[in-house]
């Protein structure tokens, strides 16, 4: 499947960190969108090399279409930003994709789903809220030790996972009434992307995030949509190789979408 043409000139230009401002609120080009690429920094996935990474240009007005054009060109949205890694000699990171119409779940996410049959699931508004950012730190502390994302403030929680421009749920998962999960999902006009998803760790036998994803994929079919954008798949990542257990899927391969059984 060949990808949707941006409709935009493609320039490039490199900046520093300092220069790097989301909250710039000017009108640049009216027909072209210009990308950025950070310089090479240590790469967060693969420890012995270096990543360099493109980010669309902060201060042109971003809306759903937009974001869902990126997307289909194998863009991710992080806070404010929209970007996909762009490092020389290097194709590690895969756009990955599940055409939620043919999803097949396989025997292990099956028993997941039935084990949390018991949650209520509600979609919530993407705003700061108290518990969601309690359940967050202690995800981050126990799940991502030493990593940077120790003691988050509610500036940069918030600053992690929404945008004022983007259509963004937070949808909870709860046992009762205790939040067990928080899946934040973006939507987009073809399908929805998982943009994070953590959860309590006293619950490891209820693989709360394979949950995440599974609700995530018979949300998008529900809603009549074509895919949910899980990301970049890393096959030598333990972070990230799991993407791959979401079958069938489509790999962006250079301009096209391949689908691998």
């Amino acid at each position: 499947m060949r990808l949707t043409k941006l409709r935009w000139s493609f320039f490039v230009q490199t900046f520093q960190a300092e220069e790097f401002d989301p909250r710039v609120n000017q009108q640049p080009f009216p027909h072209r969108l210009l990308f950025l690429i950070e310089p090479p920094h240590p790469c967060n996935y693969l420890p012995d090399r270096r990543a360099m990474t493109l980010f669309a240009d902060p201060r042109y007005p971003k809306d759903k279409r937009l974001q869902t054009i990126l997307a289909e060109n194998g863009f991710r949205r992080s806070g404010r930003h929209l970007y996909r890694p762009y490092c020389r000699g290097c194709r590690a990171c895969v756009p990955v994709r599940v055409p939620v119409a043919d999803f097949e779940p396989r025997r292990r996410q099956r028993r997941a789903w039935e084990r949390n049959r018991d949650l209520t699931t509600f979609s919530r508004p993407a705003l700061f809220c108290e518990e969601h950012f309690d359940l967050y730190r202690r995800y981050i502390d126990t799940r991502h030790a030493g990593g940077g994302m120790e003691n988050p403030t509610p500036e940069q929680y918030l600053d992690f996972l929404v945008a004022p421009w983007a259509e963004t749920l937070f949808i909870e998962f709860r046992l009762k009434h205790r939040l067990l999960a928080l899946g934040v999902v973006d939507c987009l006009d073809n399908g929805l992307s998982a943009v994070y998803t953590f959860f309590d760790p006293d619950y490891p036998e209820r693989s709360l995030g394979v949950y995440a994803i599974l609700w995530s994929i018979y949300e998008a079919k529900h809603r009549g949509l074509d895919w949910l954008y899980l990301g970049y798949w890393i096959e030598t990542s333990p972070k990230m190789c799991y993407k791959s257990d979401y079958r069938p899927q489509e790999h962006l391969q250079g301009d096209k979408w391949e689908r691998k059984a």
